[in-house]
């Protein structure tokens, strides 16, 4: 199947797809902001970059959008046209997920990953939310 836009066209929606400060970002710093956590953004020093790094908890959150990171979801299809080109983009991408998520063990982060999805409605917001803060609270046990 050919794609229905121009090899231009295409190129130019490409182009304005961002990698930073996403939507799904900006809500769950906002969120962290908001329950006292402080946090880095994009620290380069660290496998991956990741999205949100919380220095005194030692942990990491990564903002995995559906379709670039391959998630099981109806957002991480594969598209009909290309579909050669995509699934070898997104198996890279997954391979180099799980390469991250590795390091940053082996450092001693504890990793979060929350998908696009998770928090695309308002209902799916407020329970991973509550999942995100359990998750961190566990972890904050541990470092005291």
């Amino acid at each position: 199947m050919s794609d229905i836009f121009s090899s231009e066209k295409r190129s130019n929606i490409m182009s304005k797809i961002s990698g930073k400060n996403t939507n799904p970002e900006i809500l769950i710093r906002k969120f962290l902001f908001s329950k006292g956590f402080r946090y880095r953004i994009n620290v380069k020093a660290l496998p991956g970059k990741p999205d949100v790094v919380l220095p005194k908890y030692k942990t990491v959150i990564f903002v995995n959008g559906c379709f670039w990171h391959g998630h099981t979801c109806k957002k991480g299809r594969i598209p009909s046209s290309n579909t050669d080109f995509w699934k070898e983009k997104i198996l890279n991408n997954k391979l180099r997920d799980k390469k991250n998520l590795d390091l940053l063990t082996e450092l001693g982060w504890k990793v979060i990953i929350i998908w696009q999805c998770e928090i695309n409605n308002i209902s799916n917001r407020k329970i991973r939310f509550e999942c995100l803060l359990e998750e961190l609270k566990s972890h904050c046990s541990e470092i005291s």
